[in-house]
């Protein structure tokens, strides 16, 4: 379906690069269904290195007058300068929108169509290991859900939620990364600690996070479950657990999920 359609981005930033090479690595689109928009010239060069083939423009206008289907790929700040060039052609287009905190109310408004996607993307997109949440608008069709589905999931993961959820999403998915990046760097800085030399640390430390994430994935199994596998009776990983309980790792996990959520409430009023 995706091969017959032409992709538009407004913005050519590396969430559209990371989004655009997806397509193409997957074979879901050629570079020469792609085309997208952005007042740097250095943005639309590397646009045209991620999808060989694609066609870059500096105005909007030409994007969308062009474009199937649209991703609106600018900063929340440009979002409004963006759905002005899109407005007037917007008519049979679907509009995607990747903003951070921008309600579909707006967006349609600003776009003068319903036919619109909301998604809450994550920067892993750009090694093809995506989270993304994502919310219907009341006139996309579910020929447009499937389409969606699978473009996104050519770059890691999709799941359709209801639009309050969406706060939700970017608290955990959206700013997770960071969170697990946080993690990371403490698992390795604690291998230092105990001796280990600190690219070793640092790469059993990433290994062992993509590791035990593909476990949960992989096998459908809970983190529980596959936890207590590891941790024998009276060893060395219940004597580590014990440790993080006692430095309330959970808690203050629970925590940056909820105060990044209410975050992004604040800042979609």
């Amino acid at each position: 379906m995706a091969q017959m359609q032409k992709i538009g981005f407004l913005g050519a930033g590396q969430m559209a690069r990371a989004l655009a090479g997806g397509f193409v690595g997957a074979r879901l689109a050629s570079g020469a269904d792609l085309l997208a928009a952005d007042p740097s010239a250095d943005a639309r060069n590397a646009f045209s290195s991620a999808a060989p083939g694609a066609t870059t423009f500096a105005d909007n206008k030409q994007v969308v007058a062009a474009a199937d289907v649209i991703f609106l790929a600018v900063k929340p700040q440009y979002i409004d300068a963006a759905m002005a060039d899109a407005k007037t052609l917007s008519d049979g287009k679907l509009f995607v929108s990747i903003a951070a905190g921008i309600p579909l109310k707006r967006l349609t408004a600003g776009l003068g169509s319903e036919r619109v996607i909301r998604v809450m993307p994550n920067t892993p997109c750009l090694v093809g290991s995506c989270a993304a949440g994502f919310s219907l608008g009341a006139g996309a069709t579910s020929e447009d859900e499937t389409l969606l589905s699978q473009l996104l999931e050519s770059v890691g993961v999709a799941v359709k939620v209801e639009e309050r959820l969406l706060d939700a999403v970017t608290g955990l998915s959206g700013s997770g990364p960071a969170y697990a990046y946080v993690f990371l760097e403490a698992l390795a800085d604690g291998g230092v600690q105990m001796g280990l030399p600190r690219d070793v640390a640092l790469r059993l430390a990433a290994q062992t996070l993509l590791g035990a994430a593909r476990m949960v994935l992989e096998t459908g199994e809970h983190p529980a479950v596959l936890k207590d596998r590891v941790a024998s009776p009276g060893g060395t990983t219940i004597a580590g657990l014990q440790a993080l309980e006692d430095g309330g790792l959970r808690s203050a996990a629970i925590a940056a999920v909820k105060q990044a959520t209410l975050r992004s409430q604040e800042l979609g009023k």
